[in-house]
């Protein structure tokens, strides 16, 4: 199962960040996970929103580069460890984890992360195999 990641480039500049969440919220678009990551020239902001054609719609009619990807989103317990024993499984396998980052939005007591795999259907199989839940929209 996959969900769908909006990655936005930005020049790192005061203010960009805040023009993105500012067409989003205009567009009535609801950021559900978000993550930055930067230098120092360009930034790749990450969202999980609830309606990305229409994010991508808005941030592109703004002016602003988008790239969509697929990730998988894994519900976890919210607990010490639990992470732990998913990044150990994806060890064993010799499965790359390009980056991950996490919400707890979602039931009480659980957390979700979000994982860019390098070799998707690998990690699919098993995240799969080991009866992990993965979730299609939060």
């Amino acid at each position: 199962m996959r969900i769908k990641q909006i990655s936005v480039f930005l020049e790192n500049n005061a203010g960009r960040l805040a023009d993105v969440t500012r067409v989003l919220a205009q567009g009535g678009i609801n950021i559900r996970a978000i993550s930055i990551a930067d230098t120092a020239d360009f930034g790749i902001l990450r969202l999980i929103v609830d309606n990305d054609a229409e994010a991508l719609r808005v941030l592109n009619a703004a002016g602003f580069t988008t790239r969509e990807t697929s990730v998988a989103a894994v519900e976890i317990d919210d607990t010490p460890g639990s992470l732990a024993k998913v990044m150990e499984l994806f060890q064993k396998s010799n499965v790359n984890i390009e980056y991950l980052y996490a919400s707890l939005e979602g039931k009480a007591g659980k957390a979700v992360v979000i994982f860019k795999l390098e070799n998707f259907d690998v990690g699919l199989k098993i995240i799969e195999a080991h009866g992990l839940a993965m979730i299609d929209r939060f």
